[in-house]
């Protein structure tokens, strides 16, 4: 059955058993509760397609997966935000404890308009995609998209504030309980 939410989700039910598959171009995750049932399709999918087993999954569409304990998965994106880091010259910014900042009044009425207005989209975009993992920033991250079209110099003060944030806790992720497979 084909996700109604994504349409490279797929889910497979069968007499308890249930597996997922995620396809994005040429990379796929499957998983589920059954490793028989994962084993027969990927075997099924091996011989129609050339497959490139990698093994446990670690990491995928810039999204770190690392088992933190027995049972408990971990989703970081901490490499990517250490290279959006690194492209806004923030890595070495001082962490604020907080993605928003209580006095920074975002405004379309400003004059003073940023002056590179294609960084800021880029910019604002990666951290749209952070929030997959760190729904914290999504206050945040919503507002200053808000200010696209004409970003200000102090929109991209907000922004700055943002990844000062994330430098404070680029570690921080999400954390799942994952039941054992049988």
């Amino acid at each position: 059955m084909v996700s109604k939410c994504d349409p490279s989700f797929f889910v497979y039910k069968d007499k308890g058993h249930i597996i997922y598959i995620l396809v994005y171009v040429d990379d796929i995750i499957i998983t589920g509760n059954s490793n028989v049932i994962i084993q027969q399709l990927t075997t099924k999918l091996d011989s129609n397609f050339s497959l490139k087993q990698l093994g446990k999954l670690d990491y995928f569409l810039g999204i770190e997966i690392k088992s933190v304990a027995d049972g408990i998965i971990l989703l970081t994106q901490s490499k990517y935000i250490r290279d959006l880091l690194q492209k806004t010259k923030m890595a070495e910014a001082q962490f604020i404890s907080s993605p928003k900042t209580a006095n920074c009044k975002l405004t379309k009425v400003d004059l003073d308009f940023f002056s590179n207005p294609s960084l800021y989209r880029s910019v604002v975009g990666a951290l749209q995609y952070t929030t997959i993992t760190r729904p914290e920033l999504s206050y945040a991250v919503n507002k200053v998209c808000q200010f696209m079209a004409h970003p200000m110099d102090s929109d991209w003060t907000a922004v700055k504030h943002i990844l000062s944030y994330l430098k404070g806790f680029i570690r921080h992720g999400l954390h799942f309980n994952v039941a054992p497979s049988s």
